[in-house]
């Protein structure tokens, strides 16, 4: 058996032995989601489940959420963003890193072995004429639990770094959603637009016929003109509004901003209603809240790893070497030779410097506690938000699809009034301003439905990744 195999087998035998004397240093757990809660928000009261404010019709909480929009070019979409946005790249990057850092702390919870060679003839390196070669083992105790509540801050560590990824993927998907409703509405607008010209111009032709004939005035006729020409100018800003938007969605996709990606003409369909009772336990799954509480598990750790700091640190070492020298004749020993120790190291003054390093990782864990509730009121706050505003969107819904139908009425009366003579252009301007800005108001609260139905998925933690 080589001389490295003893030391191999040696290292592990003691390995052993101190991992069973170790068994009962059992580490402290950090305090669970409960604890943290009535450790964060002392004073919420938590409600058991969010209700409509309005009676809603039967449904359950979809977690693939992106499913309920029936888009398939905006699931296409949500996807390619997933795949190429620059951002995620990063935070990926970032989750990859973390995961190694966890790796690494938990590497000297292991023995170290060391070879060190001499070779280079009479002369050797060093002028000694020394040669040989040794292979030692080192082994940190790790009787407080120092090493292990480091490699459990590093692994919780890496836990909130990965549930921040999975909110950032959330969150691109809610940005791609909302950017595509955006686009889609104001291509909506520019119809709306286009319409006004359309009906402008018709004004204008029969301002001139009228005043032809001498029914009519040519200041009817600058007046029709006019209100076209403001109309061709409101659609080229909403134009330019439907390009804008179109680019920064192209963005998010991982594209070249050039306005050229094709969005679906109309608005998909309106997700079925809002389940009657919401859990608030769901709020428990949002990856912002999970990080948040794996912050404070790594904070909690590192308290204890800085206590531990302050104990007394004892290394179990062996080892083997052989040594021969052509310029001198060493003392007359065996060769190899065996070793075997131990070193305990003391703390006894360091400036204060080991109390210190307790109090930043117990002031790091309040920080964490007060993060925790900040996430916490935040994430409330925007159901409830999400909730209210889709809940009022549909109730604007229907206020203002009465109200487009009454002032379309009202227009078609005015402009047969107009063509007979019986009034002026001005109130045919008035009614065909107040048509189109009912028009333009119901598709932006059509738009905003959905917008807020996206808003309360990411609100509740909801996935958008295609379920299997």
């Amino acid at each position: 058996m080589t001389a490295a195999a003893v030391a191999y087998r040696t290292a592990v035998a003691i390995s052993v032995v101190m991992l069973g004397a170790l068994s009962g240093c059992i580490l402290k757990k950090p305090p669970d989601t409960a604890a943290i809660k009535e450790e964060a928000l002392p004073t919420l009261e938590v409600p058991a489940e969010w209700r409509p404010a309005t009676p809603a019709g039967p449904g359950d909480i979809a977690d693939n959420w992106l499913s309920t929009f029936h888009d398939d070019q905006l699931t296409a979409a949500v996807f390619e963003a997933i795949g190429h946005n620059a951002d995620l790249r990063v935070a990926a990057a970032r989750v990859e890193q973390a995961v190694l850092y966890a790796k690494q702390a938990g590497a000297r919870l292991y023995p170290t072995a060391d070879v060190l060679g001499r070779a280079g003839g009479k002369m050797s390196g060093d002028q000694s004429g020394l040669q040989g070669a040794a292979l030692t083992v080192s082994w940190e105790l790790d009787i407080w639990g120092r090493v292990r509540y480091g490699r459990a801050a590093a692994a919780a560590d890496a836990a909130s770094v990965q549930a921040d990824f999975a909110y950032a993927r959330q969150s691109i998907a809610a940005t791609v959603a909302r950017s595509w409703f955006i686009a889609t509405e104001a291509g909506l607008q520019a119809e709306v637009a286009r319409g006004a010209i359309r009906d402008n111009e018709a004004l204008v032709r029969l301002s001139e016929e009228r005043s032809r004939i001498g029914a009519g005035n040519d200041e009817d006729v600058y007046i029709a003109r006019a209100n076209a020409g403001a109309s061709r100018d409101n659609l080229r800003q909403v134009e330019l509004a439907r390009e804008q938007a179109i680019r920064s969605l192209e963005i998010l996709l991982g594209r070249y901003p050039s306005a050229a990606a094709v969005i679906t003409p109309t608005l998909p369909g309106q997700p079925p209603p809002i389940p009657a009772g919401l859990p608030s336990q769901l709020l428990e799954r949002r990856p912002d809240v999970i990080a948040a509480e794996r912050r404070i598990a790594a904070a909690f750790n590192r308290v204890h790893e800085a206590k531990a700091a302050r104990l007394p640190a004892i290394a179990l070492t062996t080892g083997v070497s052989s040594i021969s020298s052509e310029l001198f004749v060493l003392q007359e020993r065996d060769n190899p030779i065996w070793n075997f120790g131990a070193n305990l190291v003391m703390p006894i003054f360091r400036g204060g410097a080991l109390k210190t390093q307790v109090e930043i990782r117990t002031a790091e864990q309040k920080q964490a506690v007060a993060a925790y509730a900040a996430v916490g009121l935040r994430a409330f706050g925007e159901v409830e938000t999400a909730l209210s505003s889709e809940i009022a969107a549909k109730d604007r819904e229907q206020i203002l699809t009465q109200t487009l139908a009454d002032t379309q009425r009202a227009f078609d009366l005015v402009q047969t009034q107009f063509k007979v003579g019986s009034t002026d252009l001005r109130f045919v301007t008035q009614r065909q301003l107040a048509l189109n800005a009912a028009r333009s108001a119901l598709i932006r609260m059509q738009a905003e439905q959905r917008v807020q139905r996206v808003n309360l998925h990411l609100a509740l933690g909801g996935s958008f990744e295609q379920q299997q």
